[in-house]
């Protein structure tokens, strides 16, 4: 029985529910100072790149991979998509972008034993909740924005706030030099990260570049004097885009190595995935699961007639943005299919109902089987349409009542329906 099956036991049969809500941290601040003296603390062996916030985590992980490589370092990546030492990368089949400290610590050790230069990491405020950022000896943080979520698990914006900026906090504690903050100048909490104390303090804005062109497969800009070319759409990509050429700045990396990296990443897997198997309109996967983010999807496609595959948010966390997320799909969408996403031990019904309240003008359609909704997008697209799926990513499980977790991938249940309809050549 591993640890997650022994937590969900003692919470449901044996340890009182208040009690065991006291003695958690307890758990984790323990955990936390255990294992990296288990591991002889690897972290001071090799730069510790740490980046958080809301959205862009994990492109920006993988922006900063690509430069750091192209720049002939040895990486290491531990983030949502996968964990990657040198040359070997698995996909995270954990649906956590930062697994327990024993599993974090052991990471970095074998990343040290590969003589790795830098490990790159995502980290959530979850994670630093459950002090999953201690032992890392930081040497760089980057924020990349910061919005409303899992206001159930922390109980207000305010304490989601706190628990990000406690990585902020642990840069400022950290053994290393010098220590830097790297953080978005455009996103109202961006001082708050610039405010702790580091040797080297780097705000980014969009006004760092000079957008020249911004299409659905793309944008072209000028940075340092040099045209750059990036085949990731919208601005928020952008906005990752600035913090891996900042980070580059910091590192001292060649503007013409960071051009190279950048014009490489093609795509990101389950942000704004396109899926070609030679159907006659588009696909996008993405994981976008808050309102903002949402919208911010839809709005690439601005000039497309959109299908879109709405999941029904995560179970028993954010309610309230359902029927905001709705909402958004009606606005955007000239199609809408809302479906089951992860509804942990909630009613999927009840929670596509929610997300459906929100539609005022149109009817969505509600198709429970998400396999199913994703097909029936697929039937009804017509050429030139996009069909955009959203809420999962590359989220390799849909979690349900009693711990049970189905296999999934949006994009290859995706190429499995497209090729049962006949729609791949």
């Amino acid at each position: 029985m591993n640890t997650e099956k022994i937590l969900r036991f003692l919470k449901k049969y044996i340890v009182p529910k208040p009690l065991f809500v006291l003695l958690q941290p307890l758990y984790h601040r323990s955990i936390s100072f255990l294992a990296p003296i288990l591991y002889k603390f690897p972290a001071r062996n090799l730069q510790v790149i740490v980046v958080t916030g809301t959205k862009g985590k994990t492109s920006t992980v993988e922006i900063i991979n690509a430069i750091l490589e192209e720049a002939g370092y040895k990486t290491a990546v531990l983030g949502t998509l996968r964990f990657k030492i040198g040359c070997d990368s698995r996909r995270n089949m954990y649906k956590m972008s930062v697994p327990g400290r024993f599993f974090v610590q052991k990471f970095l050790k074998e990343a040290v034993e590969a003589q790795c230069d830098f490990a790159v990491i995502e980290m959530t405020s979850e994670g630093a909740k459950q002090w999953r950022h201690k032992g890392l000896d930081i040497d760089t943080l980057v924020f990349t924005n910061l919005s409303p979520e899992h206001i159930e698990s922390h109980g207000s914006f305010e304490k989601y706030k706190n628990a990000k900026l406690e990585i902020a906090k642990a840069v400022s504690e950290s053994h290393k030099r010098p220590r830097t903050i790297i953080a978005n100048n455009d996103d109202p909490h961006g001082d708050s990260f610039l405010a702790y104390h580091a040797d080297i303090k780097l705000p980014y804005t969009i006004f760092d570049i000079e957008i020249k062109e911004e299409t659905e497969t793309g944008s072209i800009f000028l940075y340092e004097n040099k045209e750059f070319k990036t085949h990731l759409p919208g601005r928020f990509n952008l906005y990752n885009i600035i913090a891996g050429l900042t980070l580059a700045r910091r590192y001292q990396i060649d503007t013409d190595v960071a051009k190279r990296a950048i014009e490489k990443v093609s795509s990101i897997r389950g942000r704004l995935e396109r899926v070609e198997e030679g159907q006659p309109f588009s696909v996008i996967v993405d994981y976008a699961h808050t309102s903002d983010s949402l919208e911010k999807v839809y709005k690439v496609f601005s000039g497309a007639r959109k299908v879109c595959v709405l999941g029904g948010t995560g179970g028993g966390r954010d309610t309230t943005k359902r029927a905001v997320m709705g909402g958004i799909a009606e606005e955007h969408c000239d199609y809408t299919i809302i479906t089951n996403e992860d509804p942990y031990d909630e009613d999927p019904q009840k929670i596509i109902d929610d997300v459906a309240s929100g539609f005022k003008h149109k009817t969505p359609e509600k198709i429970l089987d998400r396999r199913n909704a994703i097909s029936k997008a697929c039937s009804v697209a017509q050429p030139g349409d996009v069909v955009i799926i959203t809420g999962k990513g590359t989220d390799p499980y849909i979690m349900e009542a009693a711990g049970k977790k189905t296999p999934w991938d949006d994009a290859t249940v995706c190429r499995e329906e497209l090729a049962k309809l006949g729609l791949t050549k």
